[in-house]
């Protein structure tokens, strides 16, 4: 199944989900620690909402203000995080799920030394010949993080955790990598 076809699918828990560990996976654009966004993760794991509000209130004044310096894959994170609905309604997770899809597979794209001549949408729908590594692993993630939820419930929440954390560890890495290569 497609990941279009998945964010489709998904209910509000996994879409949520699905928004925020693409948001955490690009936290290390932000400057943000990997506790940053735990409060929000916290929150899905309860029946309501939580405290998402607070616990998004709390990530953004963490993560301050900026414009990631001119850098594009970091004004995509930042839009990530100031898109994320205060009082997430299921038409607000849905749309916020499905531009954080986008945009993380757009940074990696960016972040991605090896070419890929193919949109994300392409992508997204399924076409994945040719596809650079650092793209094709963050489109194995969103895809594993839906089908967890899908599948599990809250119970799929930990794992889903524990795959957006071996992301961000990824692409902290290559934040790394690129930033010695510019020095």
């Amino acid at each position: 199944m497609s990941l279009v076809e998945l964010i489709g699918q998904a209910d509000e828990r996994g879409l949520a989900a699905s928004g925020l560990a693409c948001l955490d996976r690009c936290v290390p654009l932000l400057g943000g620690d990997d506790e940053i966004l735990r409060p929000l993760w916290a929150s899905l794991a309860e029946s309501g909402a939580g405290d998402w509000g607070q616990g998004l209130a709390q990530a953004r004044n963490k993560l301050g203000q900026g414009d990631g310096d001119g850098d594009e894959a970091a004004r995509l994170a930042r839009r990530m995080l100031d898109a994320a609905p205060e009082d997430p309604t299921p038409a607000e997770v849905r749309l916020w799920a499905d531009a954080c899809s986008v945009a993380s597979l757009q940074i990696h794209r960016l972040l991605d030394p090896a070419e890929d001549a193919v949109g994300v949408d392409s992508r997204r729908e399924g076409r994945t010949e040719g596809m650079s590594p650092l793209v094709a692993a963050e489109l194995r993630r969103q895809i594993t993080v839906l089908e967890l939820l899908a599948g599990h419930g809250a119970g799929g929440l930990r794992p889903a955790l524990e795959v957006c954390t071996e992301g961000r560890r990824v692409l902290r890495a290559v934040v790394s990598r690129r930033a010695r290569g510019r020095a």
